[in-house]
């Protein structure tokens, strides 16, 4: 499993995927979908366009990835999460041949998640790509819309180590004559998205330059501004294409979208004296968007407890995070894991003060016991620190 181990757990290839299609007949063919790629920001993107197309009265599936809690969360269908039989039921049911293809957890998954989709009879599904897009195991589809919410330098040893090179891949999920919205207007990856849209006659809307006003969300973060205005956009090609959408159903979709759809860890409040934030932001602009929320808290005193993967580019990331506050150095509880030695070790050496723990729930113990009434507690680094948290 990718999100466990790492790299070579990892199959850059959609041979099983296609061979997995044709075995089951197809499942991807009897529903209507949304494609949405990106470095930050697919999840909650993924999950408010689930959460008005729920009000329009649609039935509609969503897939994404990691879990945090339940496996189950991945794969829901209006807010709802797949059932433990028809988890179990499919993999008995197809056993052998996972096992005669070698299958990984990811191609498994987005199977799963297909088959059970046609068995629920919804009306479109919002897919969010695992990694990349050309290359993802979802990139069977050819959905209404394509989205691709930004670029950022994550999962380079896999994507590429330039903007450019990240947003070809990503760029993959553009098909012909399909729409596709860009969230960011990015210099270095402007040019790319525009080439690989003409190449395939795809309409290209960047959403970022659209004159959009924006609605009330239960989604905390200045950075959901971003998010929304892409989803905006999304809707109103969907609007174009006949889908029956009001401004009621946009308004009230994004108002509740917690509760349509059970997102969870995105600037989640755990709890208030102390204020208990958790946000599964993990790499350079995911954090620094996280970051510039953070300082507009008021605290008497910043505690952050902090755990990342080893396969992230570790000193680039730590040197955004803030110097003035207290840090619980801790290792999440995956093989990827940063061991905390090395962690504590490489943020000591940049100024950043703490103390490391065996836990990520021991860091948090010691944490609560040390903040004033006043203080922000922050978690993250890391979606597997935030898992454990939750």
């Amino acid at each position: 499993m990718y999100q466990r181990v790492g790299k070579s757990a990892y199959k850059a290839d959609l041979n099983n995927t296609l061979d997995l299609s044709e075995y089951l007949n197809h499942p991807e063919h009897s529903f209507k979908s949304i494609h949405v790629a990106g470095t930050n920001g697919k999840g909650s993107t993924s999950h408010m366009l689930a959460s008005v197309l729920q009000e329009a009265g649609y039935k509609v599936g969503l897939y994404t990835s990691p879990h945090l809690k339940d496996f189950r969360e991945r794969i829901k269908v209006n807010g709802k999460m797949i059932s433990k039989r028809s988890v179990s039921s499919f993999v008995q049911n197809h056993i052998a041949f996972f096992e005669s293809k070698q299958l990984s957890f990811f191609e498994m998954t987005v199977g799963l998640a297909f088959d059970y989709f046609r068995k629920q009879k919804i009306d479109i599904a919002v897919i969010e790509v695992g990694m990349g897009g050309r290359l993802d195991s979802t990139n069977v589809i050819t959905p209404e819309v394509s989205v691709i919410t930004n670029i950022g330098k994550d999962h380079t040893q896999f994507l590429g180590d330039t903007l450019e090179k990240i947003a070809i891949e990503k760029g993959g999920i553009i098909k012909p004559n399909i729409p596709v919205v860009i969230g960011e207007t990015q210099m270095e990856t402007q040019s790319v998205f525009k080439e690989i849209a003409a190449e395939k006659q795809a309409e290209i809307i960047f959403a970022d330059t659209q004159v959009l006003s924006l609605y009330p969300t239960d989604l905390l973060g200045e950075y959901q501004k971003k998010n929304q205005k892409t989803v905006l956009s999304v809707l109103n090609v969907l609007k174009e294409k006949q889908w029956k959408i009001t401004e009621s159903h946009i308004a009230q979709g994004l108002k509740q979208v917690v509760e349509n759809t059970g997102l969870l860890g995105r600037w989640q409040i755990l709890s208030e004296c102390p204020k208990i934030i958790c946000d599964t932001a993990h790499n350079k602009e995911g954090l620094e968007l996280v970051f510039a929320q953070l300082r507009k808290e008021p605290y008497s005193q910043l505690h952050i407890i902090l755990g990342m993967v080893g396969d992230k580019d570790v000193d680039s990331v730590l040197a955004i995070f803030p110097k003035d506050a207290s840090y619980y150095f801790c290792t999440p509880n995956i093989p990827r894991g940063l061991p905390v030695e090395i962690l504590s070790k490489k943020a000591m050496e940049i100024g950043l003060e703490g103390a490391s723990y065996t836990s990520v729930l021991e860091a948090l113990k010691r944490a609560k016991s040390q903040a004033g009434a006043n203080d922000v507690i922050y978690i993250g680094g890391s979606t597997f620190v935030v898992a454990e948290v939750l």
